[in-house]
C-alpha cells in the first residue's frame, strides 16, 4: 500500500455500518459517518404512495417483522414494522443512547438526505436504483425530484459531486441521464458483459462498479477501465486481503459494510 492508495481512495459505506448496525437504519448511516466514511450507499424502492424508501430486498421479509412487496406497502404500513430486531445486538450496537426508534424505523430518502445535508463534514451518498420494479421510469422521477428539493440534482462545477446514482439497470442511468445530466452514473456489474469487456462503459457513465468477485477473478480489468478514463468504485469489500488488493490496484472507491475497520486499514491506523 502506498501514501497514494491511502490519501485517494474512498471508503462508502454500504447500507450504513451494516456490519454492526441493522442496514439501512438511520442509526447505521449515523455511526457509518461517525466512523469517517467518505460517502454512504443506500438502495432506494417506492412505496406504493410514492415514496423512496431505503430497503434492499423487494420483499422486507427479511430484513423486517412483516412481509410483503415494499412496492405494495405504503409508507405508513412500512413505519409500523421493526427493520431492527432481525440482526444479533439490533437494538442496542454500539451506541445504547440512540434512540430505539433510530434502529429500527424503515428509512426514507428524504430523511437520509436531511442527514447528509446536516453533516458537520462533507459526506457523499451513492443512491443505487433497483429494478425491475412495476414503478419503472417513477422511480427515477421521484429521485430527481427529491433531489431537486434538497438543491443536489446540479452539482456545482468547482467540486465533486455530493450524489450519485447507480444501477445494474442500464435503462435506469440512461433515465437519469435524461433528467439529470450533471449527476455521476456508476454502472454496477455482477458479470462484465462482452461489449464493456474492453473497458467502455454505457454512454455518459464514467464510473465502473465492479463486484470484487470480477476484480478478483480479473484484476487488469481495473487498468483497463482506468485507461479508458473511467473511475472504479468496487462492491462489497470486507475482508481485509481483498481491501489490499483493491489498494494494489488502484480502485478509486472502496464500498463495505465494515466502514471504521476498511478506514483503519486504509490508513495504517
Amino acid at each position: 500500500m502506498t501514501a497514494h492508495s491511502a490519501a485517494t481512495v474512498h471508503v462508502v459505506a454500504h447500507r450504513g455500518s451494516s456490519e454492526d448496525v441493522p442496514e439501512h437504519t438511520l442509526a447505521a448511516y449515523v455511526k457509518a459517518i461517525d466512523d469517517g466514511a467518505d460517502a454512504l450507499e443506500c438502495d432506494v424502492r417506492l412505496t406504493a404512495d410514492g415514496h423512496l424508501v431505503c430497503v434492499h430486498d423487494r420483499r422486507v421479509n427479511r430484513t423486517s417483522n412483516g412481509r410483503g412487496l415494499v412496492s405494495t406497502l405504503e409508507l405508513a404500513d412500512l413505519s409500523t414494522l421493526d427493520f431492527g430486531s432481525w440482526k444479533a445486538g439490533g437494538l442496542h450496537g454500539n451506541d445504547p443512547e440512540a434512540p430505539e426508534w433510530d434502529r429500527k424505523s424503515v428509512l426514507t430518502l428524504d430523511r437520509l438526505l436531511q442527514l447528509v445535508v446536516d453533516a458537520d463534514r462533507p459526506v457523499q451518498l451513492a443512491i443505487e436504483t433497483k429494478h425491475p420494479t412495476r414503478y419503472a421510469g417513477l422511480v427515477e422521477r421521484r429521485l430527481v425530484e427529491l433531489l431537486e428539493r434538497f438543491g443536489l440534482a446540479r452539482p456545482p462545477d468547482d467540486g465533486p459531486s455530493p450524489v450519485r446514482v447507480m444501477s445494474f439497470s442500464q435503462m435506469s442511468l440512461r433515465r437519469m441521464r435524461y433528467l439529470a445530466p450533471r449527476l455521476p452514473a456508476v454502472f454496477l456489474m455482477e458479470r462484465v458483459p462482452l461489449r464493456f469487456r474492453d473497458g467502455t462503459l454505457p454512454k455518459g457513465v464514467r464510473i465502473a462498479g465492479p463486484s470484487i468477485e470480477i476484480v478478483r477473478a480479473h484484476p487488469r480489468f481495473v487498468a483497463r477501465l482506468h485507461r479508458a478514463g473511467h473511475r472504479v468504485h468496487v462492491w462489497t469489500v470486507d475482508r481485509p486481503e481483498d481491501v489490499e488488493l483493491c489498494l494494489r490496484l488502484g480502485v478509486d472507491a472502496i464500498i463495505t459494510n465494515r466502514p471504521g475497520s476498511v478506514i483503519a486499514q486504509v490508513t495504517g491506523g
